[in-house]
């Protein structure tokens, strides 16, 4: 590993340390009006969600790390505390881009980027109507980290209304991730796309208790053939199966195998687990975890 200290580094090369590392960022298309009323609209990767009850978005119009200058949408926002955030999505990436374009004051990115406009239902600033996501809410606070170029100022937004594409909906009324296709930031100009192959879903922890690392047996714990991430996904099962499903599934699945390697046991160890990394890697964890025990079932 190598180690930097941040304080010895210059901001470039912090940002480019960091921007490389937290990622992929969600994208906030904030739509801001001055106090004129004139539209700005930006987008800024500082960016995530922070809270369900109350509805809580954050983002952060950083001051400019070349010359400490501050952006138009910090402005807008401690004149006009309200925002419409719109989500970021692969068809829109382009016109994104140029919005992000730093116009003079007073342009209006909404034309620069041919992106149309429409009225806020609950607040003044625009909406993005290309976005299939459009997020009206409130500033609630606007927090400086520092006085420095390249400091956050994280502008606390209270979500009042939400508007839905319903073709990024799914029969139950939600979203559907495989339907939205966002894209997100990486390190410098990278993108990353949520599309395709790169979507996965995962069981969630909160459904069940895993028994963890901790409680599989230690041949298995040990083994190496199972990576850390396989492992994981034995541990996230509540219990081992019981001898009794061990010992059928032993009988019916893996009887030729054992018979076929009964006078070389670690090699047979070393094919049982090759087996259970297969299963694993088709979702078919139960019979890992059979496959494993099977070992030692008697």
């Amino acid at each position: 590993m190598k180690s930097f200290a941040l304080d010895h580094l210059s901001i470039p090369e912090r940002h480019g340390l960091l921007l490389g590392a937290v990622g992929p960022r969600p994208i906030a298309l904030a739509s801001t009006v001055d106090a004129d009323g004139r539209p700005n609209l930006s987008p800024f990767s500082f960016f995530n969600c922070f809270g369900s009850n109350p509805p809580i978005l954050i983002f952060s119009p950083a001051r400019r790390g070349r010359d400490n200058t501050t952006k138009d949408t910090y402005h807008n926002v401690k004149a006009v505390p309200e925002v419409v955030i719109n989500v970021v999505t692969y068809d829109l990436v382009h016109q994104v881009s140029l919005a992000s374009t730093e116009y003079p004051s007073g342009v209006n990115e909404f034309e620069k980027a041919g992106l149309t406009m429409l009225p806020g239902t609950r607040v003044r600033p625009f909406r993005v109507k290309e976005s299939p996501v459009q997020l009206e809410c409130v500033v609630e606070q606007v927090i400086e980290t520092g006085s420095e170029g390249a400091a956050g100022n994280l502008v606390i937004c209270r979500v009042l209304v939400m508007h839905v594409d319903e073709g990024v909906l799914n029969e139950r009324g939600t979203i559907d991730q495989r339907k939205i296709d966002l894209v997100a930031r990486m390190g410098g100009s990278w993108y990353c796309r949520a599309h395709g192959e790169a979507l996965f879903e995962l069981p969630q922890p909160m459904k069940q208790v895993g028994m963890g690392f901790d409680r599989l047996p230690a041949e298995i714990r040990g083994s190496h053939v199972l990576t850390g991430s396989e492992l994981a996904q034995l541990a996230g099962a509540e219990a081992p199966p019981d001898e009794t499903r061990v010992n059928e599934y032993k009988l019916t699945e893996l009887s030729d195998l054992f018979i076929s390697l009964q006078d070389k046991p670690r090699a047979l160890e070393a094919e049982l687990h090759r087996r259970a990394k297969e299963l694993i890697a088709h979702g078919r964890t139960d019979e890992a975890w059979m496959t494993l025990l099977a070992f030692n079932a008697r």
